[in-house]
Formats: C-alpha cells, structure tokens, sequence
C-alpha cells in the first residue's frame, strides 16, 4: 500500500523525461563547436595564450571557484568582449542565441562539459579539478578528480 500519488502510466513519463534529456544532451554536444570557436577566437585576439578553470563541489553544490588567464606567461584579465553564444534550454528544441562576455562564455562551457563527462560531479562527497585553454591549439583539457568514502569492515568471531 501506498499513499504516493503516481501518475497514470509512469513508465510512459520516465520514457518522455528521458526523450527530453537525451534532446537536450544532443542539443549541448550540436552547439558545442560553434561555442568553443567563438572563444577561442576571443582568447587569441586579445593575445591569451591560455586559461585554467577550477572547479570545486560536494553536498549537492559546485561552483567555479577561479578562472585565470595567462599572455606571455604573465595573469591578464579575460577579455571584456562579448560573443555570439548558445544555449541550450530546457524542454525548448531550439538554442537561445545571446552575446556573452568571454568570461561568461567560459564559464557556461566548462559547465556543459562537466554534465556531459560527470554528471552529478556536484553531488555527495563531490569532486574537483581544473580544465586548461590552450589556445595556440584550441583543445581544452579538463583533469578531474572525484571524492569517495571508502568503509573498510572486518568480522571476528571468538
């Protein structure tokens, strides 16, 4: 017995849950070209050779926690442009278009990466790491680490 209340064929919801993430992945994975371009177009033309994004997250929460760009082996800061950039909404076939600042650009990105490579990177003991733009070869490469509990047990009879 129970007192949830269940819609009428919840295996037809599952089903269309899934259909409606499975769009949206597909959708993410389509504008991610075109997104990557447009930054590192930015990044080069403003003289960037690369950029680190760290990242940080557990309890069911993450954030970036710093995005660090380097010319000529020195800090500098992102770029202020804006750029064409896309978005994939929920439940919505069609990407929102909108100028973006690079930095907002970036940080969008690296986001959609991290759902698409781990998702639930966020959630209990979480995870970390960094992803590098290198821009003279436009490849991002992202070094992950992910947190766990580990519970060692032993039984003794005597």
């Amino acid at each position: 017995m129970t007192d949830i209340d269940q819609p009428d064929d919840l295996a037809a919801a599952v089903q269309d849950w899934t259909a409606r993430a499975q769009a949206h992945e597909r959708l993410v994975a389509q504008l991610f070209p075109a997104n990557k371009k447009a930054i590192f177009a930015a990044l080069a033309a403003a003289g960037v050779s690369s950029v680190t994004v760290t990242f940080d997250g557990y309890g069911d929460s993450g954030q970036i926690e710093s995005i660090q760009a380097i010319a000529a082996e020195a800090p500098v800061d992102l770029p202020p442009d804006e750029i064409a950039f896309a978005v994939a909404q929920c439940d919505r076939t069609e990407p929102e278009s909108r100028p973006a600042t690079v930095a907002d650009a970036i940080e969008q990105l690296v986001y959609d990466l991290l759902a698409r490579t781990h998702g639930g990177w966020e959630l209990n003991e979480g995870s970390w790491g960094e992803f590098v733009f290198h821009v003279a070869i436009e490849t991002i490469t992202l070094d992950f680490q992910q947190r766990y509990v580990s519970c060692d047990s032993f039984s003794h009879e005597f």
